[in-house]
């Protein structure tokens, strides 16, 4: 009789949770954005937000999300997220999303994509901030790396450079790098340009944190980049 007492409520709960998805920790954020009009969504810390382009929006508190057809719904009278996972493209860019979204704001319908943007199938056609050179933060129109479906090029604090690459597996081989010779006075951006340009020297690894980052390691370096906007 004892044993039956301890199992029974183990039994009742998995009852009451079947089918349903296990709800995110309560630090997770989750973002949604359309692009015909503009607008963006952003679920965290118990709150709904929504944003459209002209910079206004509101907040609501974020109900408990419901199972839908192959995804699932966060639901209030002025807000509602409905969330389908299947891939989505926010037809402005290559950007791929993990889910398809359409949010209903007071009585209006838009459709958009939702989750963290997965990682570009190829480097080509894509542009990327550098944001650290070695551990070293850096920012700026001079800190930048583009890809073509065969060259690359960019500029690491000074100096513009390109030569063509190849990708094998997880390794960019870029090929010889050509740069032109103007000195600058700024010595820590000559050491920025000089570092990067050892990283990108030979084979370095490709990994992706996230779809909007990518980070070059090799060669007794590290390039950490976003994806430029």
């Amino acid at each position: 009789m004892r044993i039956a007492a301890m199992i029974l409520p183990l039994l009742l709960a998995g009852c009451a949770t079947a089918g349903m998805e296990p709800l995110p920790p309560p630090s997770a954020t989750y973002r949604a954005l359309g692009t015909e009009p503009f607008w963006s969504m952003t679920i965290a810390d118990g709150r709904m937000t929504y944003a459209a382009a002209d910079g206004l929006g509101f907040s609501v508190p974020a109900p408990a999300r419901r199972p839908d057809q192959n995804g699932y719904r966060y639901e209030t009278r002025r807000l509602t997220l409905a969330i389908t996972h299947r891939q989505c493209s926010d037809g402005m860019s290559d950007r791929t999303y993990p889910d398809t979204v359409t949010a209903i704001v007071d009585g209006r319908s838009l459709r958009g994509c939702g989750g963290a943007p997965t990682a570009p199938a190829n480097l080509a056609g894509t542009t990327w901030s550098m944001v650290a050179i070695d551990g070293d933060a850096v920012s700026g129109d001079t800190y930048a790396l583009r890809f073509t479906a065969d060259r690359i090029g960019g500029r690491a604090g000074c100096n513009s450079f390109g030569g063509t690459y190849r990708v094998e597996g997880d390794r960019l081989i870029p090929g010889p790098l050509i740069s032109t010779r103007m000195a600058c006075l700024d010595g820590d951006r000559m050491t920025h340009e000089r570092n990067a340009m050892r990283v990108l020297g030979g084979p370095v690894r490709i990994g992706h944190p996230d779809g909007d980052t990518m980070v070059l390691s090799g060669n007794g370096g590290e390039i950490r980049l976003r994806r430029a906007i």
